[in-house]
This record gives C-alpha cells, sequence and structure tokens, in this order.
C-alpha cells in the first residue's frame, strides 16, 4: 500500500472514532473516572497495568476501580506501602477483589512492580519516577527496560511499556518529551487491524515477540513524517478490529 493511500485510511479511521461509528465510547480504563482522585492515577494506572495481559481489560480495570473503593485495600494502590508489606497481606488483598487470579504470578508482579518503582523514585511513587526522568522517554527507557529491567515484569516489556506511556498521557496528564518515540502497542486487535490494512502480512497474527517488533516498526516507518506519532492510532485501530472491521467509509467525513 502506497503510503499516502494509508494515511487517508486513518484519517477516515481516526474521523469515524471521533464519532463513535467503532463503538468504544468507554474504554477499559474509563471503570477509574470519578473513582480515583487524580493526584493518584498514576500509582492505579501502573499498578493495575502490571497484570494487563491475556485477559479482559474492562473486568480488569473494573475490579481495579472497585478494589481502590475499598478504603480497607486502597494501600496496594500506594507502592512504598506495597513493598514494605508482606506478599500474603498484598495476595489476600488482589484475590479477594480478583485484581488478580494467579494466586502465586500475580502477587509476585505487583510486588516487585512496587518495589521497583520505589527503588527508582525519590518520592517513592510513579510520578516520582517519571520526574526523576525528566518526563523523557528516553530515559525512563533505559531506567525500566534496561538498568533496572528485572524490576518491572511485564511492565518494561514493548507491549505494555509503550501502551502505558500512552494511558499515562491520556489519563494522568503527562507531557512526555520525545513523545515520538512512543510506539504503537502491538496486542492481538493491533495486529489483526494492521493485516487488515496490509501494511504487514498474516505471518504477523501468530503474535510472537518478533512478530509484534515487526508491526512496531512498520508503523513507525509509516507514519514517519505524517502529522501522526504511532500511538495517535493505536485507539482507532483497537475500536476497529474490535467493532469487526466496519467498512471504511466517506461517512467518517459527514
Amino acid at each position: 500500500m502506497k503510503n499516502d493511500d494509508l494515511i487517508k485510511k486513518l484519517e477516515i479511521l481516526i474521523q469515524m472514532h471521533e464519532k463513535g461509528l467503532l463503538g468504544g465510547e468507554v474504554m477499559p480504563e474509563d471503570a477509574l473516572i470519578g473513582t480515583v482522585p487524580e493526584q493518584e492515577w498514576p500509582n492505579v494506572l501502573t499498578l493495575g497495568m502490571s497484570l494487563n495481559y491475556q485477559r479482559n481489560s474492562y473486568t480488569l480495570w473494573k475490579m481495579v476501580a472497585q478494589c481502590y473503593l475499598d478504603e480497607g485495600s486502597r494501600w496496594v494502590f500506594d507502592p512504598q506501602k506495597v513493598a514494605e508489606s508482606s506478599l500474603d497481606d498484598l495476595r489476600d488483598v488482589l484475590l479477594q477483589h480478583r485484581v488478580a487470579l494467579q494466586p502465586t504470578r500475580h502477587p509476585e508482579i505487583w510486588h516487585r512492580i512496587s518495589r521497583g518503582i520505589t527503588g527508582s523514585s525519590p518520592k517513592g511513587n510513579v510520578l516520582g519516577l517519571i520526574e526523576s526522568a525528566d518526563y523523557d522517554i528516553a530515559q525512563l527507557q533505559t531506567i525500566m527496560q534496561v538498568q533496572r529491567k528485572a524490576d518491572f515484569p511485564y511492565l518494561s516489556g514493548p507491549k505494555l511499556f509503550h501502551y502505558w506511556l500512552y494511558v499515562m498521557e491520556s489519563y494522568a496528564g503527562i507531557s512526555w518529551k520525545s513523545r515520538e518515540l512512543i510506539t504503537i502497542a502491538p496486542d492481538t486487535h493491533i495486529l489483526q487491524a494492521t493485516v487488515k490494512l496490509g501494511l504487514c502480512l498474516t505471518e504477523v497474527l501468530r503474535g510472537t515477540a518478533k512478530d509484534r517488533e515487526a508491526v512496531a516498526s512498520a508503523w513507525e516507518r509509516a507514519l514517519s513524517g505524517s502529522r501522526f506519532a504511532p500511538i495517535d492510532v493505536h485507539t482507532p485501530l483497537w475500536l476497529w478490529s474490535r467493532a469487526d472491521f466496519p467498512p471504511l467509509t466517506a461517512k467518517g467525513n459527514d
């Protein structure tokens, strides 16, 4: 596909999204709106995101919101308190509210990431971690994906890391430096939409780490020099796939 043709299709797709023609008026993370105070969004989003893989995102964030509403359980969203807590106490809360589904692995991830945050942040929280990197994505990548990679399981992976950056921008109001470094987050829906648009061959639907990296790179190349950063097209593509690919028609321009 010629690049101009792709950009035109993306423009229609984005307009369809803005007009609500792809559904998705409510996104998974919207479950936190009205529940979590603004200053707590970075911590809640980051810890919740750490378990956002191979499960229904809408259900996960609903459970996270319910857990936060329980004042006796709210401490699990404070990285410093979690880092100082016992794994058994953490497990009890996360399983009680079904934030964690795996009784061993999920609490361990939550605990390790909390310790990673407190060990990397002068303030002992996520905002402090971001401030220590001067809001620079390249610095944050070095911390989370190289220097302290073992402290950020799953969250340091290319799929979750870049989607986390996007969610932090969209919901927590973080203004990133080097925003163009946020690549598209290549989950199953993004892989399917990428193939549907003809940007990659069907082989990437295998979904291996190499396939996801190829898709992310393909979007970086395709959008280079355009007015779109790769992450700008993530939600429209995701919703388009989830809606079973309704036609990209001129009605998106009405």
